[in-house]
């Protein structure tokens, strides 16, 4: 073991960046079809976008193969752009501890479109898919247990897309004379004003 040695830091970028240029290489040569963009971050991060339907077979591919082996999945994220045709961007984040690497994949989906669980893959995949579901109603098929798991039971909407009112749709209350939580339909009631454009100051 190197553990008293000074390390070249520059050669072990450059080898990490050259391993995942061989990784890029054989990504764009094995798995073309589906395959959008791949690139590198900062020299260490593999970007990979892909379509949609396609997720599942590129993150297997990820899984298996020696040279990759991103077995554990981090977490799925989601973020939503109304203004989009495909509104909703996944990012899978993987890593391989045996190369000591990253991976993000990416895919884009609209409210409309399904994407297929990848659970059979990574197991930890559950919850994050059903955050996702929860929070902005991205159906997960093949997850037999795709529950709400953060918001009420009932809860209606999907409180994290752009479009959904920040106050909400329901007013939640504790009633002393039940002894109970309650809930009611929110209004939201305020008085109307005339404005004088010409006029700033009133």
């Amino acid at each position: 073991m190197l553990l008293n040695k000074k390390v070249d830091y520059n050669n072990y970028l450059f080898a990490c960046w050259f391993f995942n240029k061989n990784i890029v290489d054989l990504l764009s040569k094995s798995l073309d079809v589906g395959i959008q963009k791949v690139s590198i971050i900062s020299g260490f991060d593999i970007v990979i976008e892909v379509l949609a339907k396609n997720i599942y077979i590129i993150l297997l591919f990820l899984n298996k193969h020696t040279l990759c082996q991103f077995k554990t999945l981090i977490d799925i994220v989601c973020y939503d752009e109304p203004k989009k045709k495909n509104r909703f961007s996944i990012i899978y984040n993987c890593i391989s501890f045996y190369f000591n690497l990253r991976c993000r994949v990416v895919t884009k989906v609209n409210e409309l479109s399904n994407l297929l669980s990848v659970m059979g893959i990574y197991r930890s995949a559950n919850w994050s898919e059903r955050e996702i579901f929860d929070f902005f109603g991205v159906f997960f098929g093949g997850n037999k247990d795709l529950r709400r798991i953060l918001t009420d039971y009932g809860f209606k909407g999907f409180p994290l897309r752009k479009d959904f009112p920040l106050s909400g749709y329901v007013d939640i209350y504790y009633d002393d004379n039940q002894k109970r939580i309650c809930y009611r339909n929110l209004e939201l009631s305020q008085e109307y004003r005339n404005f004088n454009l010409k006029n700033l100051w009133v």
